[in-house]
């Protein structure tokens, strides 16, 4: 499990990365910007995220902080004044911004749409860690309870999921309001399992339930897009499906399909679920009707 980052404000060794690839032009604009205004430590942070702003997906604050020299709360606070909320912010902006690849069927958005679905699809696939997928299946299946948290558009993936292993058998909850899965989270103990769905890794209302079923000994899942996020600190299992940068404004679409296909594969792997489908059969038929 990733250790939370260190306040304090030290100079080490800089973790390899890659020159940058494909900057978000409008984000770098808008740090360039900003630099006359931040003081010498937050300049060097605005240095290191236009030189990396293409590998900003992989880099973490503490991993930023190394590269500046500085702590990683003097990270956030040139986020902040460079007019992002955080550093997670910014980074979700670098890379909504980025490029489409080639082929992305930009003069056909319709032929797009099911070019990056692919493309979500197929880096899923070679992301997904698949030793990491059984041992969540095994933890979910042996569990007396499993919370079950995504808001926003990590929610529907989420609640799928949920209805699914329902049908196997599972005690599952999977609340859609934030003060239901904090009060579900704090009934959880040792034997249970907290399972999270977010893309970015860093949603508040998931990392506060999620932190509360840690600190009650549960299990933690978690289904994201990051290797690195808030969430991973938090997690004891994760389940890695990776980013294809294709913009969009709000929606991670592409995600939130290679969420749902992950989802769909921890699913099948639950054991015991095979005696409970012709019960499950006949609630589906009951509630179709004859006209």
């Amino acid at each position: 499990m990733t250790q939370p980052d260190s306040a304090a404000e030290t100079t080490v060794a800089a973790p390899a990365v890659a020159p940058a690839a494909g900057p978000a032009e409008g984000v770098l604009a808008q740090i360039r910007a900003a630099l006359p205004m931040l003081g010498s430590s937050e300049q060097r942070v605005a240095d290191v995220l236009i030189a990396h702003a293409g590998q900003a997906a992989a880099l973490s604050t503490a991993d930023v902080a190394q590269l500046a020299g500085t702590s990683p709360a003097t990270v956030v606070r040139a986020c902040k004044n460079m007019g992002f909320s955080g550093f997670q912010h910014l980074r979700l902006e670098i890379a909504r911004q980025e490029p489409a690849e080639a082929g992305g069927g930009a003069e056909d958005p319709v032929a797009g749409v099911f070019s990056a679905a692919q493309d979500s699809l197929a880096v899923a696939a070679r992301m997904l860690d698949r030793r990491a997928l059984e041992q969540a299946a095994g933890a979910i299946a042996a569990a007396g309870t499993v919370l079950m948290v995504g808001n926003g558009f990590s929610a529907p993936p989420l609640q799928d999921a949920a209805l699914r292993l329902l049908t196997q058998g599972v005690n599952v909850h999977a609340p859609a309001d934030v003060q239901a899965q904090q009060f579900t989270a704090r009934g959880l103990g040792a034997a249970d399992v907290c399972l999270a769905v977010s893309y970015s890794g860093a949603n508040r209302n998931t990392l506060a339930t999620c932190g509360t079923a840690r600190e009650q000994g549960a299990t933690m899942i978690s289904v994201t897009s990051f290797t690195q996020s808030p969430l991973m600190r938090l997690t004891d299992i994760a389940l890695v499906t990776g980013s294809v940068r294709k913009p969009h404004a709000i929606d991670p679409f592409q995600s939130r399909l290679a969420h749902m296909a992950a989802l769909q594969a921890l699913c099948m792997l639950v054991e015991g679920g095979d005696s409970t489908v012709p019960q499950m059969r006949s609630v589906v038929a009951d509630s179709l009707t004859e006209e």
